[in-house]
Parts: C-alpha cells; structure tokens; sequence
C-alpha cells in the first residue's frame, strides 16, 4: 500500500512541483495528495509574521482534518527596492 502525504495547498501545480522534488530526492512509493482530494474544506487563518508560521499554521490546520503526514509551505514576493514589501502579507494585497 501507498504512503499517503498532503500537500497543504489547493495549487495543483504546487502540490506537483513539491511531489516532483520529493520523488527525486528519493521519496518513491508516495501519493501526493492536496485537500481537495479528501473534500477538506475551509481553510486555515494565515495569522503569522513570517512565512515559517504561517507553514506550520497550513500544515497543523490540514493535518488534523486528515490525519496524514502533512507538508506546507508559505511563500511572497519580496521587492528589494521597497524593503521587501509586500512580503508575507502580498496574497492579500489588496
């Protein structure tokens, strides 16, 4: 039987790219799941100040609701020249 681990986001394309680089760093035998396979719905507050807890926030959120290994990852877009903004909050810019 398949190991089952989920992938905490609703990006197809993240949960690819994350299953790909799993699978290529030897993680093999391993079905990538996304929430939506396992009709979780909602999804978590992401309240953090830093990219870090704002993962551990998805993965602790989509764990519970599963029961599985759970991966997240939290990522912005840094702009160097306006001292990183719009950071962690620029999924939520407005």
């Amino acid at each position: 039987m398949k190991e089952k681990i989920l992938i905490a986001t609703r990006n197809k394309g993240k949960v690819k790219e994350i299953g790909d680089i799993l699978t290529t760093a030897g993680a093999t035998g391993i079905t990538f799941l996304q929430p939506d396979d396992l009709n979780i719905s909602g999804s978590p507050d992401e309240t953090g100040d830093d990219y870090e807890t704002n993962s551990i926030i998805k993965a602790r959120f989509y764990g519970e609701r599963s029961g599985l290994l759970t991966i997240a990852d939290d990522s912005g877009l840094e702009v160097h020249t306006l001292d990183g903004f719009p950071g962690i909050k620029s999924a939520r810019l407005e």
